[in-house]
């Protein structure tokens, strides 16, 4: 293999004994994930706002950023439910470039990734601490996801990862809501395919381990744009573009705790919008579309 083996990296026990959540921030964890739930199941009918930019690169920008976004909480709090996107995987299309802070903790310093390990599991943490949100990033690496599994209440699968088989696996294991975005392509198939995997029960191999996922039902979909051949983007956050979802989620047969399907627009890709993201656009609990 061509593989230069730099360290052998701490086990995420370890990690996870390092800088452990307290008792009281993973009750307020769990809460989260009980009021996502309900958003997804029809029992509460707030919108689900899941904002934040591509990468998270500064811990001291995130912090400041969703501080702000803590008082706007409060203020919208009968209306909307707030999830902040702290981001720390940053996929690229050609594979050069930054790749976010697991990668570079520091972006003007060398890649280690057991400094980036330790780096995301603290700003999760911190982030929890002080602002009393448990946040969104991209699961870009499948096993990853396990340094941070108790403090996300919501993971992304991007577009150039959703027809990877390992992540719609990884996702049908996982007990909180997983966004499904369309490739780069545009193709709604291939979301649509991934979001029937992540639902579905699967045996695989999983951090040295076989494993049998229960299934997801809060897997679901998000609008996020494409590009044609000519590398021209194309937004999808259009009406036509939620009513073609609304009638492919009504034939779909996909399962959802109440049938409440959602559908989640991406709307800061390809400069459609700065640091904006996503929301769940409401049906009715019999899958019909709303236009409320």
């Amino acid at each position: 293999m061509n593989l230069e083996f730099k360290r052998k990296l701490p086990t995420l026990q370890e990690i996870k004994a390092m800088y452990p959540l307290d008792d009281a921030l993973a009750a307020h964890k769990k809460d989260t994930d009980a009021t996502l739930k309900n958003i997804f199941s029809g029992k509460d009918n707030r919108l689900l706002l899941v904002i934040g930019p591509c990468s998270a690169d500064r811990e001291d920008a995130v912090l400041d950023y969703i501080s702000r976004l803590r008082r706007v909480q409060e203020k919208v709090a009968d209306k909307i439910v707030i999830v902040p996107r702290i981001y720390t995987n940053k996929p690229r299309t050609t594979g050069d470039g930054y790749k976010g802070m697991l990668h570079q903790p520091d972006p003007n310093a060398d890649e280690n990734m057991l400094k980036g390990l330790i780096a995301i599991r603290k700003l999760h943490i911190k982030a929890l601490n002080e602002t009393g949100f448990s946040c969104a990033d991209e699961m870009l690496y499948p096993e990853n996801h396990l340094y941070l599994s108790d403090v996300l209440s919501y993971v992304a699968v991007g577009a150039r990862s959703v027809e990877n088989q390992f992540h719609r696996l990884t996702a049908s294991g996982l007990d909180i809501p997983v966004g499904m975005k369309n490739p780069t392509s545009g193709d709604l198939s291939v979301m649509m395919n991934s979001i029937r995997a992540a639902q579905h029960p699967h045996t695989f191999v999983y951090s040295g381990w076989e494993v049998n996922s229960a299934g997801n039902t809060l897997a679901h979909a998000i609008l996020r744009g494409s590009v044609d051949k000519n590398g021209q983007a194309i937004p999808n956050y259009h009406y036509e573009d939620l009513i073609k979802l609304c009638d492919l989620y009504a034939k779909s047969g996909l399962e959802n705790p109440e049938f409440g399907k959602k559908i989640r627009r991406a709307t800061a890709h390809r400069k459609r919008s700065v640091a904006q993201h996503a929301l769940f656009q409401r049906y009715r609990r019999n899958g019909e579309r709303t236009d409320d």
